[in-house]
């Protein structure tokens, strides 16, 4: 792929008919994809049990007045691993500016920074908590796309910061413009 044609900024959903079922139903945020692979986060699927201010007392974090929030199923890799994907309107030594085809979308963190300036009422604006990550290796998302996995929709912040993780998948392919009652759950050959 030319640079073009790298998805960052993009959200990946999940095709019905996904062929992994930890994806079913996704909604990945494409925050970095180049010729060495892809790394997204999925935010439409809470992790049952887990909150932000939990996560924040595992950490040594004092949640004083901040926001208790669910924390999002991210993917499959680095299971514990915390992001938090947030509006531009915050920035640490970490934070990745995720662009879209209009310029910047939001941006990722993963710093303590971060979770330290969200509960001082210091922090982005917006934001919402995944822990894990979904991970592609070079030229792996690309097949998948190819065999009816994935469609990269229009990054949304609207869909992204606005909707219940549970409604994601549907707000975003509505965004698009499409039915996905009417997808087809497999792909010909010709």
């Amino acid at each position: 792929m030319n640079e073009g044609h790298y998805l960052a900024g993009r959200m990946l959903l999940a095709m019905p008919g996904m062929f992994d079922a930890r994806f079913e139903r996704s909604v990945n945020v494409l925050c970095v994809h180049d010729e060495n692979g892809a790394m997204g986060l999925n935010i439409g699927e809470e992790r049952a049990g887990v909150t932000f201010h939990e996560v924040l007392g595992e950490l040594g974090i004092d949640p004083q007045g901040s926001a208790d929030r669910e924390v999002l199923r991210g993917g499959p890799v680095e299971p514990g691993r915390g992001f938090i994907l947030h509006s531009l309107d915050w920035g640490g030594s970490d934070t990745i500016e995720v662009h879209g085809e209009d310029g910047p979308l939001c941006a990722v963190s993963a710093s303590m920074d971060i979770l330290r300036a969200i509960a001082a009422g210091r922090g982005p604006r917006r934001w919402l908590m995944a822990l894990g990550y979904a991970g592609w290796g070079e030229g792996q998302l690309e097949a998948e796309m190819r065999e009816h996995g994935w469609y990269a929709a229009r990054g949304d912040a609207e869909v992204i910061f606005d909707m219940p993780a549970s409604q994601r998948w549907l707000a975003a392919w509505q965004a698009e413009g499409i039915d996905p009652a009417l997808l087809a759950t497999t792909t010909g050959h010709a």
